[in-house]
């Protein structure tokens, strides 16, 4: 089944479900603060292995405490379900990396 873009009602339904994401034009964004720079390594080996997983991958940004990511389908330079699907399991894990 081919991936197909999410309307943009489709996208706000979907961020209204993920507190602290947004829409950054083609991308849905989230950005975590953690306690420490340790944590935050962690979380991003953590976020690399859902990835793998998934077969999706996001841009992922580490600051000293913070991790960063944008998401997209580059297949079709669009927000599409599967990137709901990651930022939903990287929600799932950043608690218990401590971020917030």
């Amino acid at each position: 089944m081919p991936l197909e873009p999410l309307s943009q009602k489709e996208i706000e339904d979907r961020l209204a479900e993920l507190p602290g994401w947004s829409q950054e034009g083609d991308r849905i964004a989230r950005a975590y603060r953690l306690p420490s720079h340790f944590a935050a390594t962690a979380m991003v080996v953590h976020i690399a292995q859902v990835q793998e997983e998934l077969d999706h991958h996001s841009d992922l940004t580490l600051g000293y405490n913070t991790v960063s990511l944008t998401v997209n389908t580059h297949t079709v330079s669009a927000v599409t379900e599967r990137d709901f699907k990651l930022a939903r399991r990287i929600e799932d894990l950043a608690a218990g990396h401590g971020a917030h």
